[in-house]
């Protein structure tokens, strides 16, 4: 744990999820300080926790008036305390937070210290179809893939045999929608199969665009999550600071988790690593980024599925594989300090949210579970919501039911990812 001055910066942390655990967590690592946290309600992984707090719950946040007004009081009440003076880093930790941050920054930028895209860039790379374009652009590899709209949903045909994977090109608008048998992306295995999801998603308040792409062959095993930094403040011509790219072990498999990750060993890919720092270079790109990836074993290349314009609930396995998150932040927008871009070691560490004992069981690449016995053996298996100097009575039961529960959600939902699949 590094040494923290109160006077330096105070961390506000948009939203209560895992993400904002594993940043609050990063920033008690590094600095010894009590985050605070901003968002719509409060979620389990920062509940009872002595290492952030959530201050302020407005079910109403993803307004942007009401957003704006959020803070701004937030932060004109802090300047009436013990804390008027002291920086306020504020920290985006969902698309829609960021999403706020790009529309409404310059009306809360004298109030806070943040970074993140321009709102020209969060369009280009949020949206699904922009991206694809992007990608074409740069040459980028990704699935083939067809958009679907409400409007020419009835006629679309495929250029691609099934499975197919379905999932929103608006990832903001889809969280906030709901229908019958929801999940975070579809793996559908035919047409009579992709005409029943469809017509269900769009039975919803959800009337953007939806993609359509190949699967790509292979088991979650396949995939890598490329986490970046890019400083806002840079004179030296390369403004990623960090890039770290993961190995993922497992996905979820529940319905709102399928994609999301919960077991990674950090790699390496000093290919991967060329072309996307140029790549963040050239668009001139600011903030924390994820990127999904899936090697693609039929002719060896890595195929983009997306770009998440914030770092995620996983991307913490950096901060446990020795890059701590919150002292790129640091550096950057409190200190002033530039570096050349930092980079994990490979195989330093086995980050989970999930149990030993399910990892052994689900992953059947069988070199890559014996890397994971060893890391555990050695000590090196970091779970997401276990952290000794945080882990009162309650953290503790919330933490054993949290992982008693995952070998019984994957015993009853794993590769069930289609539509029909709990009919």
């Amino acid at each position: 744990m590094g040494l923290y001055m109160k006077k330096d910066f105070i961390p506000v942390l948009l939203g209560s999820d895992q993400n904002v655990y594993g940043m609050a967590r990063s920033f008690h690592m590094e600095y010894g300080c009590v985050s605070e946290a901003i968002g719509r309600g409060a979620l389990p992984a920062t509940s009872d926790s002595k290492i952030v707090k959530v201050v302020i719950s407005e079910p109403d946040l993803e307004d942007d008036e009401v957003f704006v007004k959020t803070l701004v009081g937030y932060a004109r009440e802090k300047a009436k305390g013990e804390d008027a003076g002291v920086p306020l880093l504020l920290v985006s930790c969902g698309d829609n937070y960021t999403k706020l941050l790009a529309r409404n920054g310059d009306r809360i930028k004298d109030y806070f210290r943040f970074v993140c895209p321009t709102e020209e860039i969060y369009d280009r790379l949020s949206i699904k179809e922009n991206f694809y374009q992007v990608c074409r652009e740069n040459g980028f590899d990704f699935p083939r893939t067809e958009v679907c709209t409400y409007e020419n949903r009835a006629e679309l045909e495929l250029p691609f045999d099934f499975p197919v994977v379905v999932k929103p090109s608006n990832s903001v608008a889809y969280w906030n929608c709901t229908f019958p048998g929801k999940k975070k992306v579809f793996v559908i295995k035919s047409a009579e199969e992709l005409k029943a999801v469809l017509e269900a998603i769009y039975s919803s308040s959800y009337k953007d665009d939806i993609i359509l792409q190949e699967f790509i062959p292979g088991e979650d095993n396949m995939m890598r999550v490329v986490n970046c930094y890019c400083a806002k403040n840079d004179t030296t011509g390369n403004r990623v600071r960090l890039f770290a790219v993961g190995n993922v072990l497992l996905e979820e498999h529940t319905a709102q988790g399928i994609g999301s990750y919960a077991a990674i060993i950090p790699g390496k890919d000093d290919g991967l690593k060329k072309r996307i720092t140029d790549f963040l270079n050239a668009v001139g790109y600011t903030g924390f980024i994820n990127i999904d990836i899936k090697l693609d074993r039929r002719d060896g290349k890595y195929k983009f599925f997306e770009m998440n314009l914030r770092q995620g609930r996983s991307s913490f396995f950096v901060t446990a594989a020795g890059c701590n998150l919150a002292k790129f932040l640091v550096d950057d927008l409190i200190y002033g300090k530039e570096y050349g871009t930092v980079s994990p070691e490979p195989d330093s560490c086995l980050w989970s949210v999930i149990p030993e004992k399910v990892i052994m069981k689900f992953v059947h690449d069988e070199e890559l579970k014996a890397k994971a016995e060893r890391l555990i053996k050695e000590k090196k298996f970091v779970r997401q919501l276990y952290y000794a100097p945080d882990m009162g009575f309650a953290r503790t039961k919330m933490f054993v039911l949290n992982q008693a529960n995952y070998m019984r959600k994957y015993n009853r939902n794993f590769g069930r990812k289609g539509y029909f699949d709990d009919k």
